[in-house]
């Protein structure tokens, strides 16, 4: 009995410090400060390009590193994170790199509820700043569509078929309708009841490197377009 009470606490001890060390730091401007001090303004003539986004904009890199190998990418996806926390960190994370193009790749955790409840609108609205934010420092916007998922293992019956379309209507509405690029991932990836086609991905979220390798031409000709 007394070693079941000692596993208790020890359990609870380590869910408070991973709870107290979240709300410390809850966008996790942590996670790039020293990367982002050491990497520094770019070189003369260097378009640098900045990938915001999440679990998936973070895979890319493990999953193809010759895909950024040798090219101006800067990846700034950060597992879990939804809108609001990306919103908190873009100044650090992309202003301050001084970046020619940003790529936004989010909203799928928001749909999930990683950090709580979140409407579409919600979502858009975030993504809007980011991208206004980008604007007014002279920085190319791409807005990327939400990738196709037909349910989220870890949160089932939350219905991301339904609102992960609805999502990107709108994402392309504000896109148009403000003059920022519109990069369509869902309708290159998505397949049956629209969930990811079952070749592009391991969990029916998540690209596999098949799924990243449908996504690296989509996104160069995106960059390129947006650098002239």
């Amino acid at each position: 009995m007394k070693s079941l009470r000692t596993l208790i606490l020890l359990i609870s001890l380590v869910m408070y410090a991973g709870e107290f060390a979240n709300a410390q730091d809850w966008p996790n401007l942590a996670r790039f400060k020293e990367e982002n001090a050491k990497l520094g303004l770019p070189a003369a003539g260097e378009k640098r390009i900045v990938f915001m986004g999440n679990s998936i904009t973070q895979c890319w890199s493990d999953s193809d590193p010759d895909f950024f190998k040798g090219r101006p990418y800067i990846n700034r996806g950060i597992s879990g994170q939804t809108t609001p926390q990306m919103l908190i960190r873009f100044r650090q994370d992309v202003i301050s790199l001084n970046p020619a193009v940003v790529v936004i790749l989010a909203g799928t955790n928001d749909i999930a509820g990683n950090t709580g409840p979140s409407t579409l609108e919600m979502i858009v609205d975030n993504i809007s700043s980011m991208a206004e934010l980008a604007r007014v420092h002279g920085i190319k916007v791409i807005i990327c569509s939400v990738l196709p998922a037909f349910d989220y293992p870890w949160k089932p019956g939350l219905k991301p078929n339904q609102k992960i379309p609805a999502l990107n209507t709108m994402l392309k509405k504000y896109a148009d309708d403000n003059g920022f690029a519109y990069l369509d991932f869902f309708a290159a990836m998505v397949g049956e009841k629209n969930g990811m086609k079952k070749d592009l991905t391991y969990d029916g979220v998540h690209p596999t490197l098949a799924g990243y390798k449908v996504m690296e031409p989509m996104v160069e000709e995106a960059i390129a377009v947006a650098l002239k």
